[in-house]
């Protein structure tokens, strides 16, 4: 944790089974027992891997709501921490206010909520916001391996 309680791109990277451009959190603003909150600017970045044909679509906001909860657990656990390998088995509830990511001028707001965590699953509502207008929202579940 960095600044008070912020965790920069370096530190989520370390925490969560994701390298490179595929680390869509630039920071966590903050974290509590059952939320975090995250931001970024990576829906902007030319080679954010989740573009297709030079476009971020609504649809890949259920990567960075699973984003957020992968960095979750870790930050609940301890300062060195690491998420436990998994992988996304369901996305819920799915719906975006717009078609594209990549034309918003300005950060990300990345919210979730653990619904629940078990020792073989996790489940999160999210949001992803810019400027307090929701632009996608869902949910998603995840088995732990």
């Amino acid at each position: 944790m960095l600044n008070g309680g912020l965790l920069d791109r370096a530190g989520i990277a370390a925490r969560i089974p994701h390298a490179g451009a595929m680390v869509l959190l630039d920071t966590v603003v903050a974290s509590d027992g059952t939320t975090i909150h995250a931001r970024t600017d990576s829906h902007r970045r030319p080679d954010n891997p989740l573009r297709r044909d030079g476009r971020l679509h609504a649809i890949a906001g259920s990567e960075y709501g699973a984003q957020a909860a992968a960095v979750h657990g870790p930050l609940q656990a301890g300062a060195h921490a690491v998420a436990q390998p998994g992988m996304v088995v369901s996305v819920r509830e799915l719906n975006w206010t717009r078609a594209r990511l990549d034309d918003i001028d300005g950060p990300l707001d990345v919210h979730a909520t653990c619904l629940l965590a078990t020792r073989q699953q996790l489940a999160y509502a999210f949001t992803l916001a810019h400027a307090g207008t929701t632009l996608v929202e869902g949910e998603v579940g995840i088995i732990l391996s």
